[in-house]
């Protein structure tokens, strides 16, 4: 038989937790710290893929004990960012940070180039590329935590009445809602608005107020092996 019934447990469930914010507000040092908590206080199964030309590497004083890095340039198409996520998970990684995903959207190589590399745009091309990479992150034996850039948007749906939507990921659409949590980060990792947030989660990642550390990363991981 090619299927087989389980009890429901969430030991060895993995998470897909997405921070998103403006420059300086504090995602990348919360990821790295939410990272080693849920790595068990380990920095050595923590790998951060930085797409940000070697500025994760000013991150490296964050935590204890040295994490590791890849460095990823361009191109930044899905495919290269399911290699990269592959290599973390060679290397060890129980917990992957990636820093960021906008590149993989918008950035050279990425799913807006992918579309425009047609003479009329392929989304139907980009959009299932971008879908693979989502479900690679869903199904990869790693935790993933996805830095994601963003950017005050602005509806122009109507050109006569413009409607502002306040500050917004910088990624496809629907990418906050396959993620298991989804925070907007502000001032510097202060305060937080919750995007997506499961109830037994709340306490943990769904505070809004305060800084988020490696202690709820290990609350994290306390939930998860249950």
């Amino acid at each position: 038989m090619s299927f087989q019934v389980r009890k429901a447990e969430r030991q060895g469930a993995r998470l897909l937790i997405q921070l998103s914010g403006v420059s300086g507000s504090g995602k990348t040092y919360t990821a790295l710290q939410i990272a080693y908590g849920l790595a068990g206080g380990d920095a050595s199964k923590v790998v951060l893929i930085d797409t940000e030309n070697r500025r994760g590497s000013l991150y490296a004083s964050a935590l204890p004990e040295p994490f590791n890095i890849i460095d990823f340039y361009a191109p930044f198409s899905p495919s290269r960012y399911i290699e990269a996520i592959d290599a973390a998970c060679r290397a060890g990684a129980e917990v992957i940070v990636i820093d960021s995903v906008t590149h993989e959207w918008e950035g050279p190589g990425g799913c807006q180039e992918i579309a425009a590399a047609t003479k009329f745009p392929d989304w139907k091309r980009a959009k299932a590329e971008h879908k693979r990479f989502i479900t690679h992150m869903l199904q990869s034996q790693a935790h993933i935590i996805a830095c994601t850039r963003a950017r005050e948007k602005t509806d122009v749906t109507d050109t006569k009445n413009p409607v502002k939507l306040g500050i917004q990921p910088i990624q496809e659409s629907n990418f906050s809602y396959e993620a298991t949590v989804s925070l907007m980060m502000h001032d510097q990792g202060r305060r937080q608005d919750v995007l997506k947030c499961p109830a037994e989660l709340q306490d943990i990642m769904g505070r809004g107020q305060g800084y988020v550390g490696a202690n709820d990363g290990q609350a994290l991981r306390a939930w998860v092996d249950g």
